[in-house]
């Protein structure tokens, strides 16, 4: 199961790194409106040490519905861990960090242990931990200040969208009361591929307002594959440790 949501994690990825830029302050558009919306934004950012909780993921696709408990840790900036679990026996375990990506199934034996560039060549395009992390807790997943949207509000909330000529078109959602993420989408039209990412919930722990549910939906060529999210019990600033020992024997995942 986990092996389904990590393969959806790095289809994610394909799509939100095609053409990324480095994170920018300086604000390049200049209607005075989405400049304040923006610095709005980056200013609600969270700035947390670490989290930690428990996670509920229901993988749906075109042949099956299933469902999973993970325990969820993050360092921000620094690793995002995952850890299934069946009656109480870990059978999965995902641990990613700026530099790597680990990943072993305990049914099949196998595991993934390698860095961005081994992934970045097999999918073709550069990958980004800083952009998972965004999907993650509900922040922009490209920095809306490093490129000129078109700017529009409703009572549905402050819309940005670039410009058609990209070759990704993007579209982001920002709550009008938290200025949080209700909705990103991307897509690659020529690629027949899009991922539409929804928060319908976000709730507030230890003054830390945080998504409490997120839905992703991936099409690729006309075939769907969605994850819902629901984050429980979660706890800020504690220390954590990101137990992640590949077990021997297990047959490594080629890419090649």
């Amino acid at each position: 199961m986990l092996k389904k949501i990590f393969a959806l994690i790095l289809l994610s990825f394909f799509v939100v790194s095609c053409g990324s830029r480095r994170s920018a302050s300086k604000i390049v558009t200049k209607d005075a409106e989405a400049v304040s919306v923006i610095q709005k934004h980056y200013k609600n950012e969270l700035d947390f040490k670490t989290v930690s909780g428990r996670l509920k993921a229901v993988y749906q696709d075109e042949e099956r519905t299933q469902s999973v408990n993970l325990s969820f840790r993050m360092e921000k900036d620094k690793a995002i861990w995952m850890s299934a679990s069946v009656l109480g026996f870990p059978v999965a375990k995902a641990y990613i960090t700026p530099t790597s990506v680990s990943y072993y199934e305990k049914v099949t034996q196998s595991y993934f242990d390698g860095d961005f560039s081994l992934l970045s060549d097999f999918l073709g395009t550069p990958l980004d931990f800083q952009k998972l992390q965004n999907l993650l807790i509900g922040q922009a997943i490209y920095d809306l200040r490093s490129e000129n949207y078109k700017f529009t509000q409703s009572p549905k909330g402050f819309q940005f969208v670039s410009d058609e000529a990209n070759v990704i078109k993007k579209m982001f959602l920002l709550d009008p009361l938290n200025f949080k993420a209700q909705a990103q989408q991307l897509a690659q039209e020529n690629e027949n591929r899009s991922l539409t990412i929804t928060y319908s919930d976000y709730q507030k722990v230890a003054g830390y307002i945080f998504p409490e549910n997120i839905r992703i939906i991936a099409n690729e060529g006309g075939t769907g594959t969605n994850i819902d999210l629901t984050y429980r019990s979660l706890s800020f600033n504690e220390e954590l440790s990101f137990p992640f020992e590949i077990p021997s024997g297990y047959e490594e995942i080629s890419l090649k």
